[in-house]
């Protein structure tokens, strides 16, 4: 067996869906092109950032100066180092709003362990003339001032010692007046009065309170112009635990090292530096001079400023469009690269820095670093540090942090365009392809229709030319054209075939009578016994011949014959009767047994048509049924049909001959019998069909013989109640 016979490839709309899937490689070199565009973007701004800090230290190389403008040595001190603030400062116990983490900037004072009663961590910073403080200290009983006492030291409270302008010592308590209200007072020398009587509204200051961790978080805000050129500063927590004796316990307090001086020394960014950096700034940037101590001496400008203006001027939709992309990117990046999506990989960029300390630390000792972070929901950003050099050391660092939103943005809005053209572009073509598709099939199904319909089940014309797509300038138009090129030469054919009978029998029937004369004459000329013996022989021959013609002229003629006839109403159960009775008186050697309905049954005939057919069954009865078995006819009656039934005992027909039998020129009789070309079915089922009804063959259940059924339509509704098997043995 072929591969072809049990195997059949898909239809022409697959086909097409299938080639225009091929299209997705749009999309797939997009993204492509997309990854290496924003590699190269990555790549180009870290490289140029390099080239800023590079040229940024260039600007502070050997201005030692610079770095070394404080009034005393640090080693004498503890310095108590203010970060820049780049936000504003709500006073409210929360550190989220310094920015940044916080964890390593807080100075640590009191026991060794941290949680014992009285210890406390200082974080300060530097914003718009102030100095701000935020302090996390523990403390086991909290007790707050009681207003009945004029003293301010029998409570909770936090010392600020310092140096003023004028170079005389400045004193001011934070005094806990109640829950979440903290006071300042500037104090007297012994710490115990207010020095003026009422509070000082320049120092400012917030307290939160957790009890479940026995915590406190005061936050303050201290102005810098209360402090002196030598910026001497120093804190200190007063314990109080009993609210009856208010005793002070302890004081935990901020104090030099070298225990020389009562103050510390506050670093502050220096002035001169600030002024040159903040020349340079540009918008989402952020520049910072960083000395050799890791103390930041300079900071200007914000990454977070271009990325707030893109998120505020960002839509709904174009949110849910990046959404979208950072979904489907790692599933995208698989199916395109086979790997997974892995934003290291971009812009040949550090991205698995540990930490920006630790690439401080490496620039301070000599090393240009380039590299990227992302903490939170802050923008990602690109940073590079450059060191600052004199006299062959380092003695600063330089770092441009510039958040790359706008790459980001690129990226989304290029692959937004790529998905969406792609999509649009392919949904198109798919749509296109699709009813490109369905107008082909749709007239090639349409063609095959018209095809198949001129040509009926037994072969016969029904028309000769194709209407559908004959004017059609394609392939299809090709193809039509030429099948009704074909229709027409089959109809040539067919009428040539059709006439043959006629022309042959008028050809025919001429020589044969005067064939048929000639025998007479020479029958009467030597009568002769046994001359007539071979005469007789003679003639047989000649009116077998005639026979021949004249069956074949009938079969030719049949249809056109049918259309002729005029149908009446005609009682098939005394028809039937009569024809089976005059059947017997010519088929004397075999017994016909006929069984009729007692109901009515009338059908539009033409009877010397029906008793024609009967004729071509009953001689097929008759030359097929087996020696002393009858032949039984019998009529049936059944909702809208009349049901004739011819039986015979005898051979049964083959598998798969039942219909083909009914067809011209088939006989399933020995090739000895020449005379039979199998018509006689044939025109059985030409009349059966041109009165409405249909005939079949079937082998007896004991394939003991063969039944012919010829179905009719009748007349008149009919009652169902007497119904009778097709046939009764």
């Amino acid at each position: 067996m072929r591969l072809g016979t049990t195997f059949q490839g898909p239809r022409l709309g697959t086909k097409l869906a299938l080639m225009g899937l091929c299209l997705l490689v749009v999309p797939w070199f997009s993204y492509q092109q997309l990854v290496e565009t924003e590699r190269v973007l990555i790549q180009g701004q870290s490289q140029a950032q390099s080239l800023t800090a590079a040229g940024i230290a260039t600007l502070f190389n050997g201005r030692e100066d610079l770095f070394n403008d404080l009034p005393l040595t640090l080693p004498d001190f503890t310095p108590l180092f203010a970060q820049p603030l780049s936000s504003t400062i709500r006073l409210d116990g929360d550190a989220t709003d310094w920015g940044g983490e916080l964890s390593d900037r807080y100075l640590e004072f009191g026991t060794t362990s941290g949680v014992a009663d009285g210890d406390m961590r200082i974080l300060l910073g530097e914003r718009a003339d102030y100095l701000y403080g935020h302090m996390q200290i523990r403390d086991d009983r909290i007790v707050f001032r009681d207003s009945d006492y004029l003293r301010l030291d029998n409570a909770d409270h936090i010392r600020l010692n310092f140096i003023r302008n004028d170079g005389v010592d400045g004193r001011v308590s934070l005094v806990f007046q109640e829950p979440d209200v903290v006071i300042g007072f500037s104090m007297d020398e012994q710490w115990r009065y207010a020095a003026t009587g009422s509070a000082d509204n320049r120092v400012q200051g917030y307290l939160k309170i957790v009890p479940e961790t026995q915590e406190l978080f005061l936050e303050f805000r201290f102005p810098l112009a209360l402090l002196g050129s030598t910026r001497y500063f120093g804190i200190s927590f007063v314990d109080v635990d009993d609210p009856v004796s208010r005793q002070i316990v302890r004081q935990t307090r901020t104090l030099p090292k070298t225990d020389k001086e009562g103050f510390n020394l506050v670093v502050l960014s220096t002035p001169e530096v600030r002024n040159i950096v903040e020349g340079l700034g540009y918008a989402g940037a952020r520049i910072t001079v960083i000395d050799k101590q890791q103390r930041v001496r300079a900071e200007a400008g914000d990454v977070r400023e271009s990325a707030a203006l893109v998120e505020a001027a960002d839509s709904s939709l174009a949110k849910l469009a990046t959404d979208a992309f950072r979904f489907i990117r790692p599933y995208l990046h698989r199916l395109v690269f086979g790997e997974p999506f892995n934003e290291s990989g971009l812009g040949n960029v550090n991205r698995r820095s540990p930490s920006a300390e630790s690439a401080v630390l490496r620039s301070l000792e000599g090393e240009s670093v380039t590299f990227t972070k992302q903490v939170g929901n802050e923008p990602e950003t690109i940073i590079a540090a450059h060191p600052i050099v004199a006299k062959d050391s380092v003695i600063g660092t330089v770092l441009v942090e510039q958040n790359i939103d706008d790459i980001l943005k690129f990226q989304r809005t290029s692959l937004e365009q790529v998905l969406l053209l792609s999509i649009g572009s392919l949904l198109a073509i798919f749509i296109a392809l699709l009813a490109f598709a369905g107008r082909l099939a749709w007239r090639i199904r349409r063609l095959r229709r018209e095809a198949t319909s001129a040509i009926d089940s037994y072969g016969r014309l029904r028309q000769t030319t194709l209407t559908n797509e004959v004017a059609a300038g394609d392939e299809i138009g090709d193809l039509a054209r030429s099948v009704s090129n074909m229709l027409e030469k089959l109809q040539q054919h067919n009428s040539f075939l059709e006439n043959m009978p006629r022309t042959l029998r008028h050809e025919i029937n001429n020589p044969l009578n005067t064939l048929s004369t000639s025998l007479q004459n020479l029958a009467q000329v030597h009568p002769d016994v046994e001359q007539s013996k071979y005469l007789a022989s003679a003639q047989r021959g000649v009116m077998r011949i005639g026979a021949i013609v004249q069956n074949l002229a009938d079969a030719a003629n049949l249809e056109e014959a049918l259309q002729s006839d005029e149908l009446e109403p005609v009682d098939l159960d005394i028809l039937l009767r009569n024809y089976v009775s005059n059947s017997m008186a010519a088929h004397k050697n075999v017994e016909i047994v006929y069984q009729g309905t007692e109901l009515p049954a009338m059908a539009m005939l033409a009877d010397f048509r029906i008793e024609q057919l009967m004729d071509k069954i009953i001689d097929n009865a008759v030359g097929f049924h087996r020696s002393n078995t009858p032949i039984r006819v019998q009529l049936d009656r059944f909702q809208d049909v009349l049901q004739i039934a011819v039986a015979n005992r005898g051979p049964t027909l083959p598998d798969g001959e039942q219909q083909n039998i009914f067809n011209s020129m088939v006989s399933n009789r020995s090739q000895d019998n020449r005379l039979h070309f199998g018509l006689g079915l044939y025109v059985v089922r030409v009349i059966a069909e041109y009165h409405g009804g249909q005939v079949k063959a079937l082998n007896l259940k004991d394939l003991s013989g063969v039944v012919f059924i010829v179905q009719l339509p009748i007349l008149a509704d009919v009652d169902e109640s007497n119904q009778r098997p097709i046939y009764a043995s």
